[in-house]
């Protein structure tokens, strides 16, 4: 694992691992990747409503569940357990003996667009607002608000210590808010085109998919400043959709529209 937060993650190259079933009926567009503690990985295919399970030592998809809407992304809440963004709620996924079983759904009164998990916190995006709910629904605070464009408040993450939120506003920038909702920094940047996700690090790195720049950027914890490109259109990416970090296998996993996932190596 990574140990600082301004410490650069820096990718040696990229690897296509297709998570294609026989079922899918159309090409991918993988808006979430979440990795469980048995170091197995879950992918949330948008076009085809579904969630995969991928054995990432063997590069292949070993079970999947449909999904009762698009699934536009998704956190992890325990070891084995996953809340999935989908449309108007929030759908919580187990995984039991190596399958994939859906449990409760939480209907919520707007779109959401993405979700974020923090000791006992559910952080929701809308499109045009942040939300703070519990893990049973009830909602605790309307947190952050921005009605300019419909996707002004798009994906989110937390930090570590739950004192930071980061948020993506599709006008090409990423928010750093502190808890309350209040605007720590707004960051922008010539490689960071449409930000389609933002992941967190367990050490507190930041990294952000540039969905139109075909990119994905590390920026410091106070959202101030790049730290480093980690992948680009040379590497082979292409419509960066989400990211994930792999700490257990010291990889990074990128998600796109229309394309295998990618795996990049860690020096």
């Amino acid at each position: 694992m990574q140990g600082s937060p301004y410490q650069a993650i820096i990718a040696t190259g990229a690897t296509p691992v297709s998570v294609r079933i026989p079922s899918d009926t159309s090409n991918f567009c993988i808006a979430g990747i979440c990795g469980l503690f048995n170091g197995q990985i879950l992918i949330a295919d948008n076009y085809n409503k579904s969630l995969k399970l991928l054995d990432l030592q063997n590069k292949a998809v070993v079970t999947f569940c449909d999904m009762p809407d698009h699934p536009r992304n998704m956190c992890l809440i325990t070891p084995c357990q996953v809340a999935v963004a989908v449309q108007s709620g929030i759908q919580f996924v187990s995984v039991n003996s190596g399958q994939l079983v859906k449990g409760r759904r939480l209907q919520l009164p707007h779109n959401c667009r993405g979700v974020a998990h923090h000791q006992g916190d559910l952080y929701v995006t809308s499109g045009t607002a942040l939300y703070k709910y519990t893990l049973t629904g009830t909602l605790v605070d309307k947190i952050y608000e921005d009605i300019s464009i419909s996707d002004a408040v798009y994906k989110c993450a937390v930090s570590p210590s739950g004192d930071i939120i980061y948020v993506t506003n599709c006008n090409n920038k990423l928010l750093t808010l502190a808890r309350d909702g209040a605007v720590i920094s707004t960051f922008t940047d010539t490689e960071l085109q449409r930000p389609s996700e933002v992941h967190v690090t367990p050490a507190g790195q930041v990294l952000v998919c540039g969905y139109l720049s075909n990119t994905v950027i590390q920026v410091d914890s106070e959202g101030k400043k790049k730290i480093a490109t980690l992948a680009a259109k040379k590497d082979g990416l292409q419509s960066s959709r989400s990211v994930f970090y792999n700490w257990k296998s010291g990889s990074v996993l990128v998600g796109q529209s229309d394309k295998n996932i990618l795996l990049f190596n860690l020096k």
